[in-house]
């Protein structure tokens, strides 16, 4: 079955203080059924200045929870979206630099 997996970003200053909130889009992927509470292991978030993108540096991977998962009906055809676990990442601490 094919998933749409997402995951919901909240870029934090360094005072707690919410900059912005993204539904980042990790792709279509190809699996077997999945379920809430599933763990799927992926590539660990980071800033490269106020984009999320992935941080692909060797041993920045993490487990992630799923949370929801929306089958929408509507479309044709159907979609099925897989909610991970929301992150929150803080500017200046993880920031991945300009070339990675």
């Amino acid at each position: 079955m094919r998933y749409q997996f997402c995951q919901k970003v909240t870029i934090i200053d360094m005072n707690e203080e919410i900059l912005s909130e993204v539904v980042f889009e990790h792709g279509e992927f190809e699996s077997t059924a999945l379920s809430i509470g599933s763990s799927v292991l992926i590539y660990q978030l980071g800033l490269k200045q106020f984009d999320v993108v992935y941080d692909k540096r060797e041993g920045k991977t993490n487990r992630y929870k799923v949370e929801d998962i929306e089958i929408d009906l509507i479309k044709k055809p159907t979609e099925t979206r897989v909610f991970l676990e929301p992150v929150r990442l803080i500017v200046g601490q993880h920031d991945i630099g300009e070339f990675s």
